[in-house]
Order: structure tokens, then sequence, then C-alpha cells
């Protein structure tokens, strides 16, 4: 197995250095390649990635911010791995569940796995300290509901950002979407081809908007709506 790490990043100055490592240091155990797709940062993202590119093995910048799903759909062109795995620029996902993720594919159970911030929690209490706030949590829960009622799954977390497929996977699907939408829209055509998504626990350490989140109510919205186009479209 070969595995390509897809790192979308938009001024991430506090954390990409210390993802990078991390994500290194998963290079004892794996075979793997690190894709940077810098998504027009105007802070020091650039300039801290370019002075440690003994971290990665290829970088994309845009000069402009373009969203997430715009950054991985580049970062695709140049994955050479037969396994793609989506790695955020903070410290919120953890690559020490590397392996944890990997494993049902290496066993042949699926060709997509899905971890899962939920499923490792057994009270409200503690998915809330990792979450940052109950309406996460409960904007969350809606969206997996609708998405496993339009999609006809049974997953716990739909938008995750570990998202790890074979790349025949990612090859057979057409994505558009260039913001965090990226996220429904894999999900629904994941559906649409009949490949069934395997969810493991994992660690998860949520930040607040004041340490640097990005996602919104409004990309809430957004991904109910990129749900039901795609279901309909195809």
């Amino acid at each position: 197995m070969f595995l390509s790490i897809i790192i979308p990043v938009y001024n991430e100055e506090s954390t990409i250095i210390q993802i990078l490592k991390k994500v290194n240091n998963q290079k004892k155990k794996l075979n793997l390649e690190v894709i940077i797709s810098n998504d027009g940062s105007n802070d020091r993202t650039l300039e801290l990635i370019k002075e440690n590119s003994d971290l990665y093995n290829k970088l994309i910048s845009n000069k402009i911010n373009m969203g997430k799903g715009h950054a991985i759909r580049q970062a695709l062109n140049y994955a050479n791995g037969n396994v793609i795995l989506i790695q955020d620029a903070d410290l919120e996902y953890d690559p020490e569940d590397y392996e944890k993720l990997l494993s049902p594919i290496k066993q042949g159970i699926s060709n997509v796995v899905y971890g899962s911030r939920v499923l490792n929690y057994k009270n409200r209490y503690s998915a809330t300290n990792s979450f940052t706030s109950t309406l996460r949590i409960f904007g969350n829960h809606v969206l997996t509901v609708f998405s496993n009622i339009i999609n006809r799954q049974n997953l716990t977390d739909a938008h995750t950002c570990y998202k790890v497929f074979k790349s025949s996977v990612v090859n057979k699907i057409n994505l558009k979407h260039n913001g965090f939408s990226f996220c429904p829209e894999i999900t629904t055509k994941i559906s649409n081809i009949g490949e069934k998504i395997i969810e493991v626990p994992i660690n998860y350490k949520g930040r607040s908007f004041a340490e640097g989140k990005k996602i919104s109510i409004t990309d809430a919205f957004i991904a109910f709506f990129t749900i039901l186009k795609f279901k309909i479209l195809k």
C-alpha cells in the first residue's frame, strides 16, 4: 500500500509545521507521500512550508483562497498513492490514527473509511469538550442524519475530515465543489456509485472560532443543498 496524504491549508501558521512533523512520524510505519495544497494563505503559512521542504513531497499553491474542496481537487491530480487520506492542517485530528483508518482497506473489508469523532465518546459531556460547543454537536448530528436518510447510509459522522479512499474510488467521482461542501458532495457521490463506507473511532480535539475554526453555519445550509443536488443529479 502506498498512501497519499493530502493536506489542504489556509492560514495555519501556528499549526502547519507541528502537523507536518506528526504526519512524517508515520513514515516509520507506513509508505506514504505528503502533498500540501496551500489555498491562498496570507499569513506566514506558505513561508513556513517552504522553509521546511523536507517535511513534504509536493507543494501546490494558489495565490487566492478558493476553498477546501478546490485545494483537495488540485492535490488529487498529483497523488501517486493507491490510497488517499485527507488530513487537516490544524491539530484537531491525530495522525496516530492512520493505521486504524487503513485497517479496513488492508483487510479488504471496504474501499472507503471515515474516522468518526462520535464513536469514541460514551457521554455527552466528553463530546461537548471535544467539539467545543453543543451547537456544533447538534449541527453535525442533524447533517449526518439527513445525509444518512438521503444516501441510505448509516454513518455517525458524515462530515469528519478523516476520509480515506482507494484511489480507484476517487477516480470514479467527478468532484465539483470548492468549499467545505466537498464533504457532503463526496459522501453522496460515494453512495451513488454503491460503495460502502466503514467508520472507525478516532481521537479528536476541536478548536473554537477564536482558535482558528473556519467552518460556519452558512456551510451547514450549503451542505444540505449539496446532498440534495448530487442525489438528484447524480
